[in-house]
């Protein structure tokens, strides 16, 4: 087994959240990972519009935007050496192009989404959902107070 570099598009986005009825604003620090730049860009065009009707945020589109990163992944000779790897015992197997049996994250994700209101229902209030991507809470946090244009 042998380690590559994989590449991915991080989308990056900076925005501001102000508790209702509050004139001071934290920044936060989206990231999600891609693996192709369209879909990163379509996410980022469509975070960026939902956020901005928001009442309590404000995004900074200048520091917002999607970026080429790697990240380095384990990799197998054949599907053998990955099971082989496995401690749990559990066997894998390759799933085809066209394969309509969705994995167990999938479906716990799917299941996830039908029982998640919109973003646009909540006003940006975390967790909520933006077509099939879930909107978690930021990961860094820092005060700081922006003003709206």
């Amino acid at each position: 087994m042998d380690t590559a570099w994989i590449q991915v598009f991080v989308l990056t986005l900076i925005e501001c959240v102000a508790p209702a009825g509050k004139t001071i604003c934290q920044q936060q620090v989206l990231e999600l990972q891609f693996l192709t730049r369209p879909e990163c860009e379509i996410a980022l065009e469509q975070l960026i519009t939902l956020k901005q009707e928001s009442d309590n945020v404000i995004v900074n589109p200048d520091q917002s935007g999607c970026s080429a990163a790697a990240r380095e992944r384990e990799v197998f000779a054949d599907l053998d050496a990955i099971n082989a790897k496995q401690k749990d015992g559990t066997t894998l197997r390759v799933l085809e192009e066209d394969s309509a049996e969705p994995s167990a994250t999938m479906a716990a994700h799917q299941e996830r989404l039908a029982n998640m209101k919109t973003c646009e229902a909540t006003k940006g209030v975390a967790p909520c959902k933006v077509g099939e991507i879930i909107m978690e809470g930021a990961t860094e946090k820092t005060a700081e107070i922006w003003q709206s244009n």
